[in-house]
């Protein structure tokens, strides 16, 4: 099939992997700009890019699709689909009635849970016991169309964001190849029961102490590999990378309990968390035993923001 393809990150590289060794025929690619990244800021390019320039595949990174020359790219592309994949930008009225097989989806939740833009990180966050892959037939709204595949995925006690992201990346892609080979009928998302997945940002990185351990170790886990979720202690600010949850007796929240080789105590509002991995502003992630080497802390040291 001659398709059009919309994606940016690894997630969405996997399925334009999938589709070339399916031997569709992939005429455009479209992605983000190449964006600044790492500690010198240097431009880097997307993984699709990477992909496409690997492949020699066509590519388009327009800073918004509702540029007119963007939009007549695709249209000479004669795609039978467009295929998108965590692009990142929505596609205009224009592009979406554009292909006879019309616009496809893939997408990281079992919709209509976790419509918008962080479903992973959003369902860890929730405590969800599984998660999922949708391939969705796309309209005007914000992940709103009709269902054409979907299968669910377990979430194990152990996820991060970053371990979910592959393995649903795996499966999207596969779902992906199935739904274009098999051509399922539509179905519609059930209203009732939508949720949303708003986009991380500043306000989802800081840890509230007076929670629940439990609450704070999935924000751990939802938050890895980024933004990674974060306190202060003495001035510093500190990012917890790996925590397990410990059944105490309550104390003052935010309080240093314990401090040895097998990891940093904090009392939180419920039970404690014992955290095994960490890092400083600036610094390398490391154990909590190479950590303390270079950083001094000791039981009833206070961690939060001040005034907690």
């Amino acid at each position: 099939m001659k398709l059009v393809f919309a994606g940016t990150p690894e997630f969405a590289a996997v399925s334009l992997d999938a589709l070339l060794a399916a031997r569709h025929e992939v005429t455009l690619v479209l992605t983000q700009p190449d964006r600044p990244a790492g500690r010198g800021l240097k431009s880097r390019p997307s993984e699709v890019k990477r992909l496409a320039l690997e492949r020699g595949l066509g590519f388009l990174q327009p800073a918004t699709l509702k540029d007119p020359a963007a939009q007549d790219a695709v249209a000479q592309a004669r795609p039978e689909a467009i295929v998108v994949a965590a692009y990142g930008l929505m596609l205009p009225p224009a592009l979406l009635a554009l292909p006879a097989r019309g616009c496809i989806n893939v997408h990281a939740s079992l919709l209509p849970r976790w419509r918008g833009a962080a479903p992973i990180q959003r369902a860890l966050l929730a405590g969800d016991a599984r998660t999922g892959i949708t391939i969705m037939q796309m309209d005007a709204g914000l992940d709103t169309g009709p269902i054409l595949l979907q299968e669910a995925l377990e979430i194990s006690t152990g996820d991060t964001s970053g371990t979910l992201h592959d393995r649903l990346g795996m499966l999207g892609a596969k779902l992906l190849v199935q739904a274009l080979a098999t051509h399922p009928a539509p179905r519609p998302q059930d209203t009732a029961t939508v949720t949303y997945a708003a986009r991380i940002g500043k306000e989802d990185a800081g840890i509230d102490w007076h929670k629940p351990a439990a609450e704070i170790e999935r924000q751990v886990r939802a938050l890895d590999p980024a933004p990674g979720a974060q306190t202060q202690c003495e001035g510093a600010t500190l990012k917890i990378w790996r925590a397990v949850v410990e059944l105490r007796a309550a104390g003052a929240a935010g309080t240093v309990s314990d401090v040895g080789a097998d990891g940093i105590v904090v009392t939180c509002g419920r039970d404690a968390l014992r955290i095994t991995e960490l890092q400083r502003a600036g610094g390398k992630r490391l154990p909590a035993q190479a950590f303390l080497s270079g950083f001094k802390l000791a039981p009833g040291a206070r961690l939060g923001a001040a005034g907690d």
